[in-house]
Order: structure tokens, then C-alpha cells, then sequence
């Protein structure tokens, strides 16, 4: 950009209007900020019976988040006013957005259009192709109500100055002008698909993230992998009946969410007691059974003052005397 270009740019006249709506908007952003960063630093200023209550605030604010990206908005909104922390939330953004994505759902394209209108210049920073998507979309449309020559009309409008690779969709769409919607041709098919439309939402939704800067993972989600990866083991994948009662990991549903994670690095193992899930050591030393299971010896003692002595092994129900166990020692 040239010095000329800088000095028309300042010299763009601005309309009380324009100026009265732009402070207006950096004057709530800044407010907004000024909470969230008042609600971060109250923390350091709690007592330790205070953290508790930060803390489920702090999980209901990622909660709510969650939700609002998921599409439930109105749990959402309920579980905002039922914490009262509608002002740590992105709700209103969330909820402009929602209405683009009902309208989505609905097959109704302005919204949408509008929306990539009045954020043109940043959508095209990140050369975004949503517009282009939509007007495939309508075009396909057209073409599904038998609509043709609205539909040529449609391609001349707005397809007349694609290039690149979006020519080559272009192509792909105009022939569905010789196909009924009704065909079996796989290529032509998927472009008549209803599950379209549903892409189109996760697109917008993305793109709209991108826009205010937001990641695609909510925070609840990046805190729970991160959670139940730190906990995984391989032992929390073995036969149910070998898994710790005390491992989140191990629980059914939680063992699903935490299958594609890595497994936490250990740079010193632990022996653990399958019983009561408490660490071996010194003060709880590996005691084996006969059959060569391995448990804590604090819970054979347990076990056995509730069993006249006997205890019995958790895996294959064998009755053993106390006297049987054997102490191990790991090297």
C-alpha cells in the first residue's frame, strides 16, 4: 500500500452514524473484557472454602460454551442464568449465529448471504469459499425443482468469474442440468444429497469461529481430553473385570472418549491394586495368590478378617487362606 492509498484512506469521510455505532461496539467489547479479567483475578483473592464455587463458575462458563457451539442453545442459556454468568459467555454471538444456521436448516440462503456480505473483506482474507458453496447450492436447488432455465440464469450471475479450482466444481454442477434428481450416477448423486445442506451449517459455524478468532474445540473439550489422556493406561483397556473402579478412564463411557487419546507418559510406573486401587509399596506390599493374581496386601487382610481368614480371588473366584499369599518383590 502506497502513501496515497493510506492518505485516501484517511481522508474516507465517516458518518456520525458510522463513528457513534463503532465506539459503541469497542465500548461494550472492552466492558466485556474488564469482566472476564475481573472474574480470572478474583481467584488469587479467595479463601480456600471460596475456590469450590469458582470453580464449578469456571465449569459451568465451559459448559455453556459447549453447548452454544453443539447447537443446544437453549440449555445453554438456561444454564447461564441459572449460574448468573451471562456476561463471561459468548451467548450473543452464538445466538446471531444461530439464526443463520436455523435458516440453513430451513433452505433459505439470505441469511447466510447477508452475513458473508456484511463480513466480506475478512472472509476474504482467509479465502473463504462459503459464498461460492451457497450459490452452488441454490443452483442445485433450482435444478432439484426442475427449475432450469432459472438456473442457467442463476450459473450466468454468479458464476461467470470463477477460476482455479472452482471452475472445476462449476463444471461438475452444470452437469446436473442433464440428470434428474433421481439418478443413480454417484458423482451426480451426492450433489443432490439433503446431507448438503447440513455441511453448509458446519461451515458457516467454522468460518464463524475463525472470524472472532475462536478455535474449533470448545474448552470443555480440550480440558476433558487432556484429562482422561494424563489418566489412560493401557491396564484401563483390559478385561472389564481387571479395571480400576477408581480410574475415570476405566468407566464405560468415559473409556470410549479416551479411546483415540494417547496414552499418558509415565517416567515411573506404578503397581497398582486392582481392589482398592491404591498404590504398592513399602506400607501396601504385592501379596501372590497361588493361582498367581497379584493384590495389595491391605486388601487380602480386609478381605480376609471379613472371611474367617479366606480370601477369594476377584478373577477367578478361587478360595484361598490368607497364609497362602506370598509376599513379591519388584526389582
Amino acid at each position: 500500500m502506497t502513501g496515497n492509498d493510506l492518505e485516501k484512506c484517511l481522508q474516507r469521510p465517516v458518518t456520525a452514524g458510522e463513528a457513534d455505532e463503532n465506539i459503541h461496539t469497542e465500548i461494550e467489547s472492552t466492558r466485556s473484557i474488564k469482566r472476564r479479567v475481573d472474574h480470572l483475578q478474583a481467584v488469587s483473592s479467595f479463601c480456600e472454602q471460596q475456590l469450590p464455587l469458582w470453580h464449578k463458575t469456571r465449569l459451568d462458563r465451559m459448559l455453556v460454551e459447549y453447548c452454544l457451539r453443539a447447537g443446544y442453545y437453549n440449555i445453554a442459556v438456561m444454564l447461564a442464568k441459572h449460574s448468573n454468568i451471562e456476561d463471561l459467555t459468548n451467548i450473543e454471538l452464538f445466538m446471531m449465529s444461530r439464526e443463520v444456521e436455523e435458516s440453513l436448516k430451513r433452505r433459505e440462503t439470505g441469511p447466510c448471504l447477508s452475513w458473508c456480505y456484511e463480513n466480506k473483506s475478512k472472509l476474504r482474507k482467509f479465502k473463504s469459499n462459503l459464498e461460492f458453496n451457497i450459490r452452488k447450492q441454490e443452483f442445485i436447488e433450482y435444478v432439484r425443482n426442475n427449475n432450469r432455465l432459472e438456473a442457467v440464469r442463476h450459473a450466468r450471475k454468479h458464476f461467470s468469474g470463477v477460476e482455479g479450482d472452482q471452475m472445476a466444481e462449476v463444471q461438475l454442477v452444470m452437469g446436473l442440468l442433464a440428470f434428474s434428481p433421481h439418478t443413480n450416477i454417484l458423482r451426480y448423486k451426492g450433489l443432490f444429497a439433503d446431507s448438503r445442506w447440513d455441511e453448509l451449517v458446519k461451515q458457516f459455524r467454522e468460518e464463524n469461529f475463525r472470524l472472532h478468532q475462536l478455535n474449533n474445540t470448545s474448552v470443555f473439550t480440550a480440558a476433558l481430553q487432556a484429562g482422561l489422556s494424563s489418566l489412560k493406561t493401557p491396564h484401563c483397556y483390559k478385561d472389564t473385570c481387571q479395571r480400576n473402579s477408581n480410574c475415570p478412564v476405566c468407566s464405560r463411557h468415559l473409556n470410549e472418549l479416551a479411546q483415540p487419546l494417547p496414552f499418558a507418559h509415565c517416567a515411573n510406573s506404578r503397581l497398582i491394586c486392582t481392589i482398592t486401587g491404591h498404590s504398592l509399596n513399602e506400607h501396601n506390599p504385592p501379596m501372590m495368590l497361588p493361582n498367581g493374581y497379584i493384590y495389595g496386601q491391605a486388601a487380602l487382610l480386609r478381605m480376609a478378617a471379613d472371611n474367617d481368614g479366606r480370601v477369594v480371588c476377584p478373577r477367578t473366584r478361587e478360595i484361598y487362606t490368607l497364609d497362602e499369599a506370598e509376599k513379591v518383590f519388584v526389582m
